[in-house]
């Protein structure tokens, strides 16, 4: 998978015809497009796709190419957060982006890290958490306060000149960074929602990812976003380890952790993570990720019987929950949500 070392890894050029041809975009639009096309704006957009396609290569190749104004909305599961939509020639953009840049990013992850790369996942970096839970006693748990809307563009951005010599791209790269986040203060965030929002976050905090493993010598560390874990055999080295992150991140990364949601802890109390509740013996899903399973089927199948959404939608609907809830030890509960279930007659 990733590079493991902390060293530098070699900066990439040529990648900007990988972003900006016909074929990259082509692709990138397919991607964009993709399940999104009952939204009247991914419709129209597709049905004049080649002319918008052309339209985006000319204007990156000319260096005309400027984002459009993200729309905005707020989500309040599983916490309130202000979700920004960006147009779809600018995922487009995006897309087309992530996918020249994911070989050079990915050389310099780590296999810890499991957030936005292929092979990954919550469900794995869960695993991997168990794992560990089996062979240390104690583990800090940490994530980030304000995560993406703390990120520094400066410091982003100079993270990725370290990776890509590219001027085109780093142009580029500047442009959608800057273009920030709603809300956010100067020089400070990236949109939640945006493809690139996740792929820089995940550069961001791979500093944090070699100065634990590589520096401090943690072998027993997994991270998927802002969420983070690293376990220990005894108390004492582990708060020395979270005094060193707590002032990497603020000299750094110019990022705080979220104090109240950061504690050293014997295992064996439950680890919270990723919406699951981590034992040595067992993972279960966390009160509130359960609450919310249960609500997603009952609006479901309100929606079926109301004629909004047909069998199939329902039982995409279903299947997708009880996946995501089978890798925790949840068969009794599981059959509690679906046993008025009309996926049981």
């Amino acid at each position: 998978m990733g590079k493991e070392g902390g060293g530098e890894v070699r900066r990439e050029g040529h990648i900007f015809e990988r972003v900006a041809s016909f074929d990259a975009l082509w692709r990138a639009a397919e991607r964009a497009c993709r399940g999104h096309l009952d939204r009247p704006a991914v419709a129209r957009f597709w049905f004049h796709a080649e002319t918008e396609v052309l339209r985006l290569e000319e204007e990156l190749l000319a260096g005309a190419y400027r984002p459009r104004p993200y729309t905005t909305f707020l989500i309040r599961e599983p916490k309130e957060r202000l979700i920004s939509a960006a147009d779809i020639r600018d995922r487009v953009v995006h897309h087309a982006l992530c996918g020249a840049l994911e070989p050079t990013f990915e050389r310099r992850a780590i296999a810890a890290s499991y957030a936005c790369r292929v092979g990954k996942g919550s469900h794995a970096a869960v695993a991997h958490a168990h794992r560990l839970s089996r062979r240390y006693p104690f583990v800090v748990k940490c994530d980030v306060r304000r995560f993406f809307a703390s990120v520094d563009h400066e410091a982003l951005l100079a993270l990725v000149a370290r990776l890509v010599k590219d001027a085109r791209v780093l142009a580029l790269v500047e442009l959608i960074v800057r273009h920030g986040a709603p809300g956010a203060e100067p020089g400070k965030g990236l949109p939640i929602g945006n493809l690139t929002s996740q792929y820089f976050a995940n550069l961001y905090l791979g500093e944090l990812d070699h100065f634990v493993t590589d520096r401090l010598g943690v072998g027993a560390y997994v991270r998927y976003m802002d969420d983070f874990l690293f376990f220990g055999r005894a108390k004492a080295p582990l708060w020395e380890h979270l005094g060193a992150v707590r002032a990497l991140l603020a000299e750094k990364l110019r990022l705080d952790l979220n104090e109240a949601r950061t504690r050293l802890a014997p295992v064996t109390e439950g680890i919270g993570f990723l919406g699951f509740r981590v034992f040595p013996g067992t993972v279960r899903l966390a009160g509130p990720k359960l609450a919310r399973m249960r609500r997603t089927v009952a609006a479901r199948e309100r929606a079926f019987l109301a004629g909004q959404i047909g069998e199939d939608d329902l039982a995409r609907s279903v299947a997708s929950v009880v996946a995501h809830a089978a890798s925790a030890n949840t068969l009794a509960a599981r059959r509690r949500a679906f046993e008025r279930s009309l996926s049981l007659g």
